[in-house]
């Protein structure tokens, strides 16, 4: 069974969802016959190469949020990361453009070093201190922690065509299949699960797609809740004070 997940390195909820999603794929009893491939999804396709800003300044600007709401959203969602037990810095982050992280996932994808690599490229984002934006060797030096080539890695950065079109590939897809914000989980083409749900909406989806149940569905943790929390064009749903974490 293959499982596809949409998402993109600037997402909080990619990185919660991940974890959660890892940790209903390590109880089910077929683990071992779940191929997991990550596709491509821009939050901020049009930002500029370099064009970076603090996190609080990108969300106080870009949604209409006041500096307080912004760092409040953002110690909300830190508190869900840790209780996944991730690291995640809710101050001095920052925020830029992500396509060429996109264009060595698909390089890492073909070397069999993928999940890999986009876990490290989450932690450092989300959880470390040196930037993922400020230049070209921070992601080397990320894909060779994973697994890859270091020229092959520059090689790849040095040519802005290679894997353009894989990413672009699966934006198209993700818009086909009717994704309007990441993280987006497809299992086997037959099922689908939007947002950060808890482990125990993911582990029902594995056990429903393994049946070979279809068409395409999604599904949510009740029927009160459509999607889980996820982050789009219009930003990233944060948890309101008092919600569960």
């Amino acid at each position: 069974m293959r499982v596809e997940i949409w998402s993109d390195i600037a997402c909080p909820w990619c990185y919660v969802g991940k974890a959660r999603f890892e940790k209903a794929l390590a109880a089910f009893p077929h683990r071992d016959d779940v191929e997991v491939v990550h596709r491509s999804f821009e939050l901020d396709p049009g930002r500029a190469k370099g064009d970076t800003a603090p996190v609080l300044a990108m969300l106080t600007k870009k949604y209409g949020m006041t500096e307080e709401q912004a760092r409040e959203g953002e110690q909300r969602l830190g508190e869900n990361a840790a209780s996944e037990g991730l690291g995640y810095r809710t101050e001095g982050r920052d925020h830029g453009n992500t396509f060429d992280m996109h264009r060595l996932l698909h390089l890492a994808k073909e070397r069999g070093r993928q999940d890999e690599l986009i876990g490290l490229f989450y932690r450092a984002n989300f959880a470390e201190e040196r930037s993922v934006f400020e230049d070209d060797e921070r992601l080397v030096a990320l894909a060779v922690a994973a697994g890859l080539d270091a020229d092959e890695a520059r090689a790849v950065l040095a040519d802005p065509e290679k894997y353009a079109a894989d990413v672009r590939a699966d934006e198209r897809e993700a818009a086909e299949l009717g994704a309007g914000g990441v993280p987006f989980f497809v299992l086997d083409r037959k099922y689908g699960v939007s947002g950060a749900q808890p482990a125990d909406v993911f582990a029902q989806a594995l056990e429903q797609a393994w049946g070979g149940r279809s068409p395409l569905t999604t599904i949510a943790a009740d029927t009160e809740v459509a999607e889980g929390e996820a982050c789009g064009p219009d930003g990233c749903a944060v948890p309101q004070q008092g919600d569960a974490v």
